[in-house]
């Protein structure tokens, strides 16, 4: 840290340090094979055969060689056209009320085509909350978008999940109220509602 502050650069030189796996690359390539993926038995072999290395040296290696790893996937790209989307969903956050730090709910919908975001918190988020923050909302954005993308929260659903969904009677006489149907993601693809889970990803 002192070489970092007295170069007078805010540039972090590289650590330019060789793994200590590398000399066992070739090795470690078969055992992967031969392991089937497995590092867990890839690095009990290693250590029947003399080699000297840790778990942790050993899979940050594989993961920087791409030993094993395939590399992930695009998650896709959505595009919304205007009034065709919008995203709502909760996340739980610390904050510090009178003093006294509280866990809290933070509702936000989001249109996606615009990008605009409105946000409440919440002492706890319940069926009737979400009624009174999505009416908060919508008159605040001026209207509603076609669709109202959610995960497969309680608090709207009935029963099923993704495109099985089915809202609660009062939730979808809700939407109807206001023009809009809701819709799920599938579980697993958090990614489909990225535009309003990410302002809150911190």
């Amino acid at each position: 840290m002192r070489k970092v502050l007295s170069s007078g650069t805010p540039e972090v030189p590289r650590l330019d340090r060789p793994s200590r796996a590398q000399p066992h690359k070739e090795q470690i390539i078969e055992l992967v094979a031969q392991c089937k993926g497995n590092l867990v038995r890839v690095h009990e072999e290693l250590g029947a055969q003399g080699v000297s290395l840790s778990y942790p040296a050993l899979t940050a290696f594989c993961r920087q060689e791409s030993i094993g790893h395939k590399p992930p996937r695009p998650a896709g790209r959505y595009d919304f056209g205007p009034g065709q989307e919008m995203q709502h969903d909760t996340s739980p956050h610390r904050a510090t009320i009178g003093g006294a730090e509280r866990r809290v709910e933070t509702a936000s919908l989001v249109l996606c085509y615009s990008r605009m975001i409105f946000f409440q918190c919440y002492p706890a988020f319940n069926r009737f909350s979400c009624k009174v923050f999505l009416t908060d909302a919508l008159t605040y954005l001026q209207g509603a978008a076609r669709v109202c993308m959610i995960d497969n929260t309680h608090v709207i659903v009935a029963s099923g999940t993704g495109r099985d969904m089915v809202p609660a009677p009062e939730m979808a006489a809700f939407a109807e109220r206001f023009g809009f149907d809701f819709r799920a993601h599938e579980k697993g693809d958090a990614n489909r509602s990225a535009r309003v889970e990410r302002p809150f990803s911190a």
